[in-house]
């Protein structure tokens, strides 16, 4: 019996041990901290990033920048896309004006066999602010060659994104795409 008296005396000093230093030690960061309303808006955002690459393929898909603020950014490579305007041209949702004095564009080409295309998100890292936030995610192209082949892994790489609340909605604020492991110059979560 007082074998087992020692050993429980041995337990609740080691628990009561590393309660106090749980107590004491300092968060790693504010971002830590976990409210409710951090989970609500962190999942708001993820459900955000789902809808944003689910839309990609679809026939009847939602005007990619109406996920966007009003000022946002796209950031692709060299090449950045600015506001709404901005972010339609690079889904080449705008019909390109021709120049001044050109003669009208020759009939378009009939429309390639639809075939089906996935994206894969993993291992989102959102992190919350208030009503900014930042996000990374990684993201895997599935493509078919043609109709009925299997799916074949085409691209994958790393979202960086800076989110904005407006009207009670997550919107990009910035949204960069990069292939590799290493953030953007001077990424900050």
């Amino acid at each position: 019996m007082k074998l087992n008296s020692i050993r429980q005396a041995t337990i609740r000093a080691a628990l009561g041990l590393c309660v106090v230093a749980l107590a004491t030690a300092p968060a790693a960061r504010a971002e830590d901290k976990m409210t409710a309303q951090s989970l609500i808006d962190r999942q708001q955002i993820l459900d955000q990033i789902t809808r944003y690459y689910y839309n990609f393929g679809k026939v009847d898909r939602q005007n990619e920048e109406s996920f966007y603020a009003e000022d946002g950014e796209l950031i692709l490579g060299a090449r950045h896309y600015k506001g709404k305007e901005g972010i339609k041209q690079a889904y080449n949702r705008a019909p390109a004006a021709p120049p001044a004095g050109a003669a009208p564009a020759v009939a378009a080409a009939p429309p390639r066999e639809r075939t089906a295309f996935n994206v894969a998100i993993e291992n989102p890292l959102i992190i919350v602010h208030g009503d900014t936030a930042t996000s990374q995610v990684i993201f895997t192209e599935y493509r078919q060659e043609k109709v009925g082949d299997p799916m074949k892994f085409t691209t994958q790489g790393k979202e960086y994104a800076t989110w904005i609340k407006v009207n009670g909605q997550w919107l990009y604020k910035t949204r960069q795409i990069a292939s590799g492991s290493n953030p953007p110059e001077g990424w900050k979560e």
